[in-house]
């Protein structure tokens, strides 16, 4: 996929998750903590299933839909403040 293609599905609020490999994404200026979480095992499922059908793993999928919470939750509290 052209870049310019990847932008106008982003800007056009597609799904471009299909279109990257986040499988060794990192944040390179930020350290890693390694935690430990317990999910029941429905969730599990649907995080496999969701992380499948975009192509990552469960851990990317986990990382990015936590990140995308936390960015929606920080720009919700600017607009407030």
């Amino acid at each position: 996929m052209k870049a310019s293609d990847f932008d106008k599905a982003f800007e056009d609020g597609n799904d471009v998750f299909a279109n990257l490999d986040l499988s060794q994404a990192k944040r390179t200026t930020q350290t890693t903590k390694r935690i430990n979480v317990d999910f029941p095992e429905w969730m599990i499922d649907s995080l496999d299933r969701e992380a499948k059908r975009v192509g990552v793993t469960r851990q990317s999928i986990i990382k990015v839909w936590l990140a995308e919470r936390i960015e929606n939750l920080n720009h919700h509290h600017l607009k407030q403040g």
